[in-house]
């Protein structure tokens, strides 16, 4: 299966994003409904707000562990790559 990565990663940004939008409207929604005083519809609102700065930060750290283990195979593979060269011209 050849998928293109930046067309597959689109689609998945696309609805994921899509899904987002869709249950903070949602909850705006069941918040702007609620019989409660303004108070709590504002405490409410503010907890939707730091979950989100929470889970934006931990996909963030998620993904920068990720690049970084990456990164550093990379760079093991071109080490040995660079010791086998060396091996094989030696001899």
């Amino acid at each position: 299966m050849n998928l293109d990565t930046t067309t597959s990663n689109g689609i998945y940004t696309m609805f994921n994003g899509f899904g987002v939008l869709t249950a903070y409207f949602m909850m705006a929604l069941t918040v702007y409904k609620m019989p409660v005083d303004l108070s709590t519809k504002g405490i409410f609102g503010m907890g939707v707000f730091m979950l989100t700065l929470a889970l934006v930060n931990f996909v963030k750290y998620r993904m920068d562990d990720r690049s970084s283990r990456d990164r550093i195979a990379q760079l093991e593979e071109a080490k040995n790559e660079k010791i086998l060269t060396e091996f094989v011209t030696d001899n």
